[in-house]
């Protein structure tokens, strides 16, 4: 049996204009990849029920449900991935710069809200580096950018998404490892 084809950008894209949700793909894919890293479960709810999007009267189509369903676990996958595969959702590289930093700036946005859909029990969680990574993502989040020198501007593109990359693998897995029960011995 073959893999299913990834979800990319632009089919994610076409649903979230389709459903009119009010969010970027990106947002929307940054929410489901903070809730996941939360170690938020959908268990028998869907997506946008989870994320809190609403389709209003479009209808969502079995296929579009279908299609959501598969970013879910696609994303579950690729969040726990020890190869380090993860990919937040964003345009292609052949899109305008402006394009890809406002993109990795919504994705980032929605990353922090699908975490606190959580509560605080998932900060909790985290190690200091972890709070610091949190941090930096909220600045990203909240950032206002200009652009000038082009070949520099896409350089620091390059990093902060691979900083962003890194950074929702590394919050998932702290938000992952198990609580270790108190026997109350002092090693």
């Amino acid at each position: 049996m073959t893999a299913p084809e990834l979800i990319g950008y632009d089919e994610l894209d076409d649903i979230v204009v389709h459903l009119r949700l009010g969010a970027t793909a990106s947002e929307v894919h940054g929410s489901l990849c903070g809730f996941l890293a939360g170690n938020g479960q959908l268990g028998r709810r869907s997506l946008l029920e989870v994320l809190h999007l609403d389709a209003g009267e479009v209808k969502v189509s079995q296929a579009d449900q279908a299609v959501l369903e598969q970013l879910v676990r696609q994303s579950e996958g690729e969040l726990a991935d020890p190869e380090l595969g993860f990919e937040p959702l964003l345009p292609a590289d052949d899109r305008p710069l402006p394009e890809r930093a406002d993109a990795l700036v919504d994705w980032c946005r929605g990353f922090l809200g699908g975490l606190g859909l959580n509560g605080p029990a998932a900060r909790d969680k985290l190690s200091e580096e972890g709070k610091e990574i949190l941090g930096d993502l909220a600045n990203i989040a909240s950032a206002q950018l200009d652009f000038g020198n082009e070949d520099e501007d896409e350089d620091a593109l390059i990093e902060v998404h691979e900083f962003v990359r890194m950074g929702a693998m590394l919050l998932f897995t702290e938000c992952h490892i198990p609580t270790q029960p108190s026997n109350g011995t002092v090693h």
